[in-house]
């Protein structure tokens, strides 16, 4: 599946993802806060157990509950130069 990729920087130099399928809207209840345009129409296996690249688990039942999905606080991704 397609899927345009969003970061976030986090506090402590760590980094969120959010993801949605491509041309979609981020959902208003994840619009909160400063979401940055990481990648577009990204090739992703949205059935994998994790996306470990951004620290998201179960991405496809998060896109079916919420429409996106993203970062928990326990897998934030180091912030790299």
């Amino acid at each position: 599946m397609q899927l345009d990729v969003y970061r976030r920087r986090e506090p402590a130099h760590k980094l969120s993802y959010l993801i949605v399928p491509a041309g979609h809207e981020i959902p208003q209840e994840a619009t909160s806060t400063e979401w940055t345009a990481h990648a577009r129409s990204v090739e992703l296996d949205e059935h994998a157990d994790e996306l470990v690249e951004y620290g998201i688990e179960h991405p496809e039942q998060q896109l079916e509950q919420k429409g996106y999905a993203i970062t928990s606080l326990d897998h934030q991704l180091e912030e790299r130069d």
